[in-house]
Formats: structure tokens, C-alpha cells, sequence
């Protein structure tokens, strides 16, 4: 996340700037030049104060200045040229010069206070951000990952959409959700998840006890912040959960009524769809038996694109949503970023530039994945021949973090 940079340029610094200085200098010594071969009675001095306020609008306090001052000395020039300083037309036309040019700095020294006051308040912000929803790792695991993120509020880096990634003992976990509401009204639900999300890697528990662990979180949440019972009913976070085991090409998921993810095989695309979907995180209190593991494979090659209902539900100017299975069947292959780039610049194509509501996109790969090594032989089954590995199974729905 960066800040705009119509934020980090506080005055005329850059080379552009200094390019324009050209423009108020030219004008000066035009009007000074021409001027000074006219009549006495025609007087083109007023014209010096286009000078300075033309130069406020690309440079700072002290470039504006510098211009103003070279107007008045310009202005002083014709006067003395054509009859001397003692005539009160020359004296009033340097006066107002000189007080219009302060006038300008003035206000361009406070547009560049207030500017630089919003840059530091952006980066805080920005920073502050960063810490509730940490970019996701290039390389976690077996996994390389790849993400976007969208915030509706121009003000935001982040809303109400959310995505983490932790290790447990024998897989990658990971989670994307959606907290209703967008924009930064809804960045502290999310923060809250994340943060209930990332404490439960040391507790290893299983899929549903996870989203058993989310569920109440986020109940917890909302009583602890003062909301009234149809408030906390209408309050809930849709989610998809992931264990992606290290040992085998399965993974397992729970989804709690958030969009199904989309898993692109030897150039096909298929929707997870689950049996049983459970109903979105804490809009009741949950218990481990609401939430029922769901397994598919995925195999080094694929391709896994989590997203939420921001990207599906995009529209164009007709009102049409962004077909998503669509696009990712015309894309032409490649890294995970490699399709998050495509799929972030195709979607702002349709939407115009821009999104109505928060959207974020997680593009999962599996790295080459190779049986685990048999333990080293012990001495005695060295001399039977007898040394063997058991065979890998897929973990009963209700499993922990992994196979054992």
C-alpha cells in the first residue's frame, strides 16, 4: 500500500515543476519588453500579477515568492522608464502588485501546510492499516500466493473484506471473508477476525473448531461494542476456510455462505460448490457441528482464485456483473500474479475505474509437491529390509490441522 502521490507532492520539486518555471519568467519579460517600447498612455504593468498566481498553482510558498518579487521589479523598471516613481499610477500599480503577490504566497504557504498535515495523517492511517490486514506472503508453506485488494472508500487502503494466511502443523490455513458493510465502517469487524484468525494457528484446531472459534469472535465483538440484538442479527461475515495439507494434493474447506472459490485444472475451471453451506460467521451462536469439511483436490499446476462478492457483483455502465469464469477462461496462463494482474486490470476495465463496493482476490498455486522422505532405517531394519513409510490418507472431515 502506498500513499496517492497527489499527496506526496507538497511544492514545485519535481523536475515538471521546474520545467514551468518557464512560463511565469517568460510572462514577466514579455510584459517587461513590450511594455517598455509602447506609449506612456498605454500601460500593460496590471498584467505582471498573472505572474505569481500562475506559479501558485505547480510551485510552493517560496517559488511563488521568488516570482512575485521578479514582478515587482519588473514593475518598478517600467515605471522608472516611463517618467519616474513620483507618478501615483506607478506607485498604486506597484503597491497593489506587491500586496496581491503576498497575498498569493500566503495562501499557497497554507495550501502546503494543510497538505503536508494530510500527508502525515495518510501515512499514519496507511500504516495503521497495513497492520490490520498484512499482505499476504509471496511463499507460505507449499503455497505461492498472490493477492488484490480493492477498497471502495478512496480515503481506505482497506474495508470490510479481509484475507490471512498461517501455518499449522501440517498444512496452510488460510481464510478470506467478507464483513457486511464496506468502507472503513466495517475495518475494525474485520480486524477482529483477522486477529481471532491468527491467534487460533497455535491452538491446532480443526477446520470446524476454526470457524466454531470465528463464529463466537465475532458474537463476542459485537455484544462487547454496545449493539442491540437486531443489530447483532444483522451483523455477519461470510468466509471461506482452507487447509491446504503439505502431504498430499487434497484440501479441505469450510465455507460459511461466502462466494465458492474457483479452481482452474489442465485449462478447465470449476466451482468448489459445498453439500452443506453453513450460514455466515456470527449471526448465531455456532457450535462445531454447524460447520461440515468439505475435500477436493489440488494438484501442483492448479490454480485456486479466492475472491468476495465485490468481484462478481462489479457492473459495468449497462448493469451487467463482471463474469469472472469468463475472464479466467480467456486468460493465457502464467504466476499467480501474473492473474492477478490480469484479473485487476480487466475488472477496472469493466467497471470503469473503479469499484462500488470492496473487492479482494487470492490466486493460490502449489508448489511441486513430493512425497515425504521415509525415516531414516534403524539398524534393525537395516538387516530385515523391512523399512517402510505409511501410506498417505485424506483426513476424516472432523480432522485437525492435517494427516497424521
Amino acid at each position: 500500500m502506498r500513499v496517492p502521490p497527489d499527496l506526496t507532492r507538497i511544492g514545485g520539486d519535481s523536475r515538471s515543476s521546474r520545467a514551468l518555471f518557464a512560463v511565469p519568467l517568460g510572462m514577466i519579460l514579455a510584459v517587461t519588453v513590450i511594455d517598455l517600447h509602447t506609449p506612456q498612455n498605454v500601460h500593460l504593468g496590471p498584467f505582471l500579477i498573472a505572474a505569481p498566481a500562475i506559479t501558485a498553482s505547480f510551485a510552493g510558498a517560496g517559488g511563488t515568492a521568488a516570482i512575485g518579487s521578479l514582478a515587482v521589479v519588473a514593475q518598478i523598471i517600467i515605471g522608472v522608464f516611463h517618467g519616474g516613481l513620483e507618478t501615483s499610477n506607478h506607485q498604486a500599480q506597484i503597491v497593489a502588485l506587491f500586496l496581491i503577490s503576498g497575498l498569493v504566497t500566503s495562501f499557497r504557504y497554507a495550501t502546503d501546510r494543510h497538505r503536508r498535515r494530510l500527508r502525515q495523517v495518510r501515512s499514519v492511517a496507511v500504516a495503521a492499516q497495513e497492520v490490520l490486514l498484512r499482505p499476504l506472503p509471496e511463499r507460505i508453506g507449499e503455497l505461492n500466493i498472490a493477492s488484490l485488494y480493492l477498497a471502495s472508500d478512496e480515503e481506505a487502503q482497506i474495508g470490510g473484506d479481509l484475507y490471512a494466511a498461517v501455518r499449522t502443523e501440517r498444512a496452510t490455513r488460510l481464510v478470506i471473508g467478507d464483513v457486511r458493510g464496506k468502507g472503513l465502517a466495517a475495518v475494525g469487524d474485520a480486524a477482529v477476525l483477522i486477529g481471532a484468525f491468527q491467534g487460533s494457528a497455535y491452538h491446532n484446531l480443526s477446520l470446524p473448531g476454526i470457524a466454531t472459534h470465528l463464529g463466537s469472535a465475532m458474537c463476542w465483538n459485537w455484544q462487547q461494542t454496545g449493539g442491540d440484538e437486531r443489530k447483532s442479527l444483522e451483523s455477519f461475515v461470510t468466509a471461506v476456510m482452507l487447509d491446504v495439507y503439505d502431504d498430499g494434493p487434497v484440501t479441505g474447506m469450510v465455507n460459511c455462505g461466502h462466494p465458492s472459490p474457483l479452481l482452474l485444472h489442465k485449462g478447465e475451471i470449476a466451482t468448489l460448490d459445498v453439500r452443506e453451506p453453513a450460514v455466515p460467521l456470527g449471526m448465531e451462536p455456532p457450535e462445531e457441528g454447524d460447520f461440515q469439511v468439505e475435500m477436493f483436490r489440488f494438484e501442483y499446476g492448479d490454480l485456486l482464485v479466492l475472491h468476495t462478492d465485490g468481484v462478481v457483483e462489479a457492473r459495468d455502465e449497462s448493469g451487467t456483473f463482471y463474469p469472472l469464469p469468463e475472464r479466467l477462461a480467456c486468460w493465457k496462463g502464467g504466476s499467480p500474479q501474473s492473474l492477478v494482474d490480469y484479473l485487476h486490470a480487466d475488472l477496472l476495465r469493466h467497471t470503469g475505474g473503479a469499484v462500488n463496493d470492496d473487492a479482494a482476490i487470492v490466486v493460490i498455486a502449489r508448489c511441486a509437491w513430493a512425497p515425504p522422505a521415509p525415516p531414516p532405517a534403524t539398524r534393525s531394519t537395516r538387516r530385515s529390509g523391512h523399512a517402510r513409510r505409511k501410506p498417505w490418507r485424506p483426513p476424516a472431515p472432523g480432522g485437525t490441522s492435517g494427516p497424521r
